[in-house]
C-alpha cells in the first residue's frame, strides 16, 4: 500500500503546506499562533503581491528596528504602537464591563518608581508651567468608593519631555508620584499643564512615519495606574480636551471617554486650600476599576 504523499509547495496552496509543517507543534497555543500567522502573512504576500526586492527592504527595516533598540529604548514597541497594535492588544486584554474607565497603553516612559507623596502635593519640581490641580477619585465599576487606593501618575513636562529625556535639566523624579487614597478613594495632587510631543522618531520607526506622511506627536495626556485589593490594576491616560493630535495621536492612544476638560479658574478659596496662584487649571478625574478575575 502507497503511502500519502506529502505536498509540496506552490503559490496556491502555500499558506496549507507550511501550516502543515507546524501541525506537530507539542503546545497548542504556539500551534494556534504560529498557524495563524502563516495564514495571515501569506494571504498579505498575494494580496499586495510582494515583491522580492519590497521583501529585501521590509527585512532590512525590520534589522534597522532591532539595531536600534537598547536599555532605554525598544524601537519595536514603538513599531507595535505606531501600527496600533499595541493598543489592539491592551484593548483585548482589558475588556471593561459597563462602568469602568477605559485603559489603554503603558507607554515608554514608565522607566522608574514613582515617590510617594501625601495628597495634595506637588509633582512638579521645576519651574515653569500653568499650574494645574487634580483631584479625582476611584470607584469600583459600579461606583463604590475604593479607600486606600493607589494611584501612580507620571506626566510630561511643558516643553513635552519626561525627565528621564532631559536627565540633569530637571530634578530626579520630576513629574511623577504614587499617592495612597484617603478613605473615600480620593486624590490630589498639584502639578503642571502637560504638553503634546513627539514620540522618538529619529529612527526606523520615524522613517515610516514620515514616509507614509504621518506625524510623531501624541495630545497632551496624565498617565495614571491605580490599583485597589479585589481589583484588576487600570493602566490609563487622561487626555486634555482642546490639545492638537487628539484625533490622529501617533499611537492611537486616545479614547473619548478619557478626554476630560482642564479649565482655568479663578477659585480663590479652591487655590488657597491648595496652595496655588489664581489662575489655575483644574481637572476632575474619576478612575473606575473591574473586579479582580
Amino acid at each position: 500500500m502507497t503511502a500519502n504523499k506529502t505536498e509540496l509547495f506552490s503559490e496556491a496552496r502555500s499558506a496549507e503546506v507550511v501550516e502543515a509543517a507546524f501541525a506537530g507543534t507539542p503546545d497548542p497555543r504556539l500551534r494556534q499562533i504560529v498557524t495563524a500567522l502563516v495564514r495571515h502573512l501569506h494571504a498579505f504576500a498575494k494580496e499586495v503581491e510582494l515583491t522580492l526586492a519590497e521583501l529585501d527592504a521590509g527585512i532590512e527595516f525590520l534589522t534597522r528596528t532591532g539595531q536600534k533598540c537598547d536599555e532605554v529604548r525598544q524601537e519595536f514597541i514603538l513599531l507595535s504602537d505606531v501600527l496600533g497594535l499595541s493598543m489592539l492588544v491592551d484593548s483585548i486584554a482589558n475588556r471593561a464591563p459597563a462602568g469602568a474607565t477605559e485603559s489603554t497603553v503603558l507607554g515608554p516612559f514608565h522607566m522608574v518608581d514613582s515617590p510617594p507623596r501625601q495628597l495634595g502635593d506637588t509633582i512638579s519640581l521645576a519651574p515653569g508651567g500653568e499650574p494645574t490641580l487634580v483631584t479625582g477619585q476611584v470607584l469600583s465599576a459600579d461606583g463604590a468608593t475604593l479607600g486606600g487606593a493607589l494611584v501612580d501618575v507620571w506626566q510630561a513636562d511643558e516643553k513635552g519631555f519626561y525627565d528621564v529625556q532631559v536627565p540633569g535639566e530637571v530634578p530626579e523624579r520630576n513629574l511623577r508620584g504614587l499617592f495612597t487614597c484617603d478613605q473615600h478613594g480620593r486624590f490630589a495632587f498639584r502639578t503642571i499643564l502637560p504638553a503634546p510631543y513627539p514620540i522618538p522618531h529619529d529612527g526606523p520607526v520615524g522613517a515610516l512615519l514620515a514616509a507614509t506622511g504621518r506625524h510623531p506627536y501624541r495630545p497632551a495626556h496624565i498617565h495614571f495606574i491605580a490599583g485597589a485589593e479585589g481589583h484588576a490594576p487600570l493602566t490609563t491616560h487622561v487626555f486634555v480636551a482642546g490639545s492638537p493630535y487628539l484625533e490622529s495621536d501617533a499611537v492611537f492612544g486616545v479614547k473619548d471617554s478619557l478626554v476630560i476638560d482642564f479649565p482655568l479658574t479663578d477659585d480663590e478659596e479652591l487655590a488657597a486650600a491648595h496652595g496655588l496662584p489664581v489662575p489655575f487649571h483644574h481637572a476632575h478625574v474619576e478612575l473606575r476599576l473591574r473586579a479582580a478575575g
